[in-house]
Parts: structure tokens; C-alpha cells; sequence
């Protein structure tokens, strides 16, 4: 599932990323790495994202080239 459909709240790993080797080697630079804990804090059209202990903000653009599986809670 893209990470822009990862409810609020919701826990996951992070699986795949979407896009050229650019992008994907931008977003592993910082943390968006496969096999990554995020948490979604919210957000709609800008997500906010904690992952390795940081928040972070993705445009939904972005969130939907990121694949995570969820963790059960």
C-alpha cells in the first residue's frame, strides 16, 4: 500500500520505493530506507511521518511512491 493511504496513527515497514534511481537514492539518504519503521502523524496533502526517531514532512506526491506494509498494532 503507498504510504498516502496509511491511516492516521497507523504503524509500518517500509517496503519498496517507487520512482528513478534519483528519487529512491534521495529518500534512502534520508532514512526512507527499505525495511524502515514509520509512523504516520497525519496530514492530507503534506504527510507527517516519524521515522528513526525524526518527523518528517512528504508532499502526497511523494508518499504515494513510498510502499509500506502495515504492522499489526
Amino acid at each position: 500500500m503507498p504510504l498516502s493511504e496509511l491511516p492516521r496513527g497507523g504503524r509500518a515497514r517500509i517496503c519498496a520505493l517507487d520512482g528513478d534511481r534519483g528519487f529512491c537514492t534521495r529518500l534512502r539518504e534520508i532514512g526512507f530506507c527499505e525495511t524502515a519503521l514509520i509512523e504516520r502523524i497525519g496530514g492530507t496533502q503534506t504527510l507527517l511521518c516519524r521515522i528513526c526517531r525524526t518527523q518528517v514532512a512528504l508532499g502526497s506526491q511523494v508518499a504515494r511512491r513510498i510502499l509500506v506494509d502495515i504492522i499489526a498494532a
